[in-house]
């Protein structure tokens, strides 16, 4: 499980943008996305490091939180 925060992701528009980003590289990953905390849960077997550059090309760059 990762947790990701994502600064701005504003909208249902940016969630749906992040999610398909992540199905991109995992298209089984568990993704759970909370719009008002910008936080994501993904359970992937993609890297982090993967995960985050799928996300910053998409132009959400996001940060890893501890547990």
């Amino acid at each position: 499980m990762v947790n990701l925060k994502i600064p701005n992701m504003n909208c249902g528009g940016c969630a749906a943008t992040v999610t398909k980003a992540l199905k991109s590289i995992d298209a089984d990953a568990r993704i759970d996305v909370d719009q008002a905390l910008k936080i994501v849960r993904l359970e992937s077997r993609a890297g982090v490091e993967q995960i985050c550059a799928v996300l910053k090309s998409a132009g959400y760059p996001a940060e890893v939180q501890p547990g």
